[in-house]
């Protein structure tokens, strides 16, 4: 295969330099694909309509935790309005829809029985986009777990994730893979848990003193990294399930996203030069290693230690080389300042482990004012919104 499959790019042309607005289709190499991405809580609405129950989002946002106190009750209203949405990208001249499905929707509790309003509506809206020429491209899962698996298992801490997952996976697989081509397994599995289990900002708010504030349990220092290990082991697990099950009579490909900021020094500093580095390391490496090599970066496992969960033989046979592609959401630049101070302490989280001043508040604010640009414009005015760069990379078959 060639060496680029195919991309996605959403980008806000009003605000694109003058010189760049005579750029056209003829200027992307041949299988360049133009599309709009969202997630299923940003855009949906109808958040207790027809069988759906909470994730965790629903709870976090009546919590009242979110930025501007906004819940995804309503959002873009696209389970109502899906088909205007699909006009819309089709007078656009999109080529590809990236959304998520809602486990929460298509499966209420997170494990037992389909919703059947949920499935229509996913049917509805693929078959929607196919009737337009638009590629529907699915994630799976874009962090919004159900709150049932919160409640009772402490979800992504629990290795019954990877089972709860991969049955939802199966269903997906079954019930769309007619149709759809292209999968996400997970979305920024690597924000994800910074957000939710190291910092606290995002639900399900696990955190400890003095890494996240106004959480009502957990712990910085290992919890990411365990919340990491199952989310790479149910991505393995849905890849091995697809290639075995579906993949050679439904002639899909399937892959994970990744944020990928990159860490850039702050300083012309040696320090932070070799810091910026590592934290490449900690932060796209440590997904992409695994999925590669079968294991965790050696620089990860030198400063983590025993707090990051080992990878056993067979879980190495299963993680390496589970893609077909890798994802890339690029948002921004992160300045790193090489900070060994908390390195030393008997307590550290990713960051201190990292040896980095903690730019979490600065990752956070950058990744919630995007989200919120999607979450707060109407998929009616679907090209308004930050740059957005969706890279699919992809490996030979």
């Amino acid at each position: 295969m060639a060496p680029l499959l195919w991309f996605l790019l959403l980008l806000r042309v009003a605000a694109l330099p003058e010189d760049a607005a005579a750029l056209t289709r003829r200027d992307f190499p041949d299988g360049f694909i133009f599309g709009a991405g969202t997630s299923a809580y940003q855009v949906e609405g109808a958040a207790a309509e027809d069988g759906r129950k909470p994730s965790i989002w629903d709870t976090f946002t009546h919590q009242g935790y979110s930025a501007d106190k906004s819940t995804g009750d309503v959002a873009a209203d696209q389970y109502h309005h899906y088909k205007d949405d699909v006009k819309l990208m089709y007078d656009l001249g999109l080529d590809a829809y990236r959304f998520s499905i809602s486990w929460p929707r298509l499966i209420p509790d997170g494990r037992g029985d389909i919703n059947l309003k949920g499935l229509k509506y996913y049917n509805n809206l693929i078959d929607e986009l196919i009737q337009h020429g638009i590629q529907p491209h699915v994630t799976i899962y874009h962090f919004d777990l159900p709150q049932s698996l919160q409640d009772e298992y402490n979800g992504l801490l629990s290795p019954r994730f990877i089972d709860d997952y991969t049955m939802y996976a199966d269903t997906c697989f079954k019930s769309f893979g007619d149709r759809v081509k292209h999968w996400v397994t997970i979305n920024e599995p690597n924000v994800e848990t910074l957000g939710g289990f190291d910092s606290g900002t995002w639900p399900p708010r696990r955190c400890s003193h003095p890494f996240g504030t106004n959480c009502t349990g957990g712990n910085s220092t290992t919890e990411p990294y365990i919340a990491a290990h199952h989310l790479l082991l149910a991505h393995a697990s849905a890849v091995s399930l697809y290639r075995n099950k579906y993949q050679a009579s439904q002639k899909g490909h399937i892959g994970i996203t990744l944020l990928t900021g990159w860490y850039a020094p702050a300083t012309n500093a040696s320090q932070d030069a070799v810091a910026a580095t590592r934290m490449n390391d900690f932060h796209i490496g440590w997904f992409m290693h695994p999925l590669v090599y079968g294991d965790y970066p050696p620089v990860m496992k030198i400063r983590v230690g025993a707090r990051l969960p080992n990878v056993t033989v067979e879980q190495s046979k299963k993680l390496s080389g589970s893609f077909d592609f890798i994802g890339l959401n690029h948002y921004a630049v992160f300045p790193t300042v090489a900070d060994e101070t908390a390195f030393n302490l008997k307590q550290r989280d990713y960051f201190a482990d990292g040896g980095v001043a903690n730019p979490t508040k600065y990752i956070l604010e950058v990744s919630t004012e995007a989200e919120y640009l999607f979450s707060n414009h109407s998929t009616h005015q679907l090209c308004h919104g930050n740059y957005f760069l969706h890279f699919i990379l992809n490996r030979k078959m």
